[in-house]
């Protein structure tokens, strides 16, 4: 399974939105498109991320901007990877 696949279906699993993301791609817009993804998600996604794909997030790399799309937030995982 690639990135974006994994980092789609730990959101849907996170936010319970499966239904609203399967049609998902890199374009989907994710803070402030969904109101469920709130400030407290923000921080149950971070921690979701870091277990399932063994990395540490800093403060400091937390951004709106990473969580602007899926395909932001999936460039973040990446890069972290």
């Amino acid at each position: 399974m690639d990135v974006l696949n994994e980092v789609k279906q730990l959101l849907a699993s996170q936010l319970q939105l499966d239904q609203q993301l399967a049609a998902a791609n890199e374009n989907t817009p994710l803070l402030g498109a969904i109101p469920e993804f709130d400030s407290m998600a923000v921080v149950s996604v971070i921690t979701a991320l870091e277990e399932h794909f063994g990395f540490m997030v800093d403060d400091d790399e937390i951004s709106a901007e990473v969580f602007e799309t899926l395909g932001s937030l999936t460039q973040f995982v990446q890069q972290k990877l």
